[in-house]
């Protein structure tokens, strides 16, 4: 994520659970310290045995696997990464992680993004999540603020999370994503594309943009089947960005993660 991260409340997520009590027992620790803990570490247990180690990682990889993170296709090889900061196909126009290649979150996360691919196959064996961007190093977030120093500290903060304050990327806790088809090997129409700035992105503004002619039904159609997902499993969407993704807010993430330096 780029933008602050402000997560949406939606009051329909505990009749989603319900839907999905298999999904309930596994993730339900996302709204609850305590609740049904032991199931979802039970998960994480049987699936960590599975974890093949990669035959080569970057520094800044072997940084974050040492500091507890899981590469996201070590548990789940069918979802598909293109990291965004590892290529100039960003909003800054530069190679922030350089040879990086590889997407870690916290175990947790991993466990649900894997759930949400799982669930998008279900329902459409030819689709697959593609991941841009998951755990930041804070190193790599001072990076992003200091690029943008040509803005205002006041006004920065709208385009970059600032470091002293911490990003959910920065606890391994945010994931940026969109769907593949993987029969073209194209993402999905979203409107937009990653690292757009500005209300098409907004889901918060996707009625008004649709109803301006601005987005189609189709692009929405696109989002609405990727945030559906992403929310059974337990993450949560923000305001105005369509491709990012929190499991915890900031400061749950900060609570049960330390920092990734």
């Amino acid at each position: 994520m780029i933008f602050k991260d402000t997560v949406f409340h939606f009051k329909k997520r505990k009749r989603l659970y319900l839907l999905f009590p298999f999904l309930y027992l596994v993730l339900s620790c996302t709204s609850s310290e305590n609740e049904n803990s032991e199931t979802i570490n039970e998960q994480a247990d049987s699936l960590s045995g599975a974890i093949s180690a990669p035959a080569h990682l970057t520094e800044m990889e072997l940084s974050m696997q040492s500091q507890g993170l899981v590469d996201i296709q070590s548990i789940d090889p069918s979802i598909r990464v293109d990291l965004k900061y590892s290529s100039t196909d960003n909003f800054f126009g530069k190679d922030i992680y350089g040879d990086s290649e590889k997407a870690f979150l916290q175990e947790k996360p991993a466990i649900a993004l894997k759930l949400a691919q799982y669930l998008l196959k279900k329902q459409n064996p030819d689709y697959s999540l593609l991941v841009y961007d998951a755990a930041r190093p804070l190193s790599v977030q001072r990076v992003l603020w200091e690029s943008l120093d040509s803005i205002p500290s006041r006004n920065r903060k709208n385009y970059v999370a600032d470091p002293e304050v911490g990003s959910i990327h920065n606890y391994g806790c945010a994931v940026d994503l969109t769907i593949v088809d993987l029969t073209t090997n194209q993402a999905l129409d979203m409107g937009t594309p990653f690292d757009y700035f500005g209300h098409l992105a907004y889901p918060r503004k996707e009625n008004q943009m649709l109803n301006e002619g601005k987005l189609n039904q189709k692009q929405v159609e696109n989002r609405l089947l990727l945030r559906n997902i992403m929310l059974t499993t337990g993450y949560g969407p923000i305001t105005s960005e369509w491709w990012h993704f929190n499991f915890y807010p900031l400061a749950r993430a900060k609570k049960t993660y330390k920092i990734i330096e």
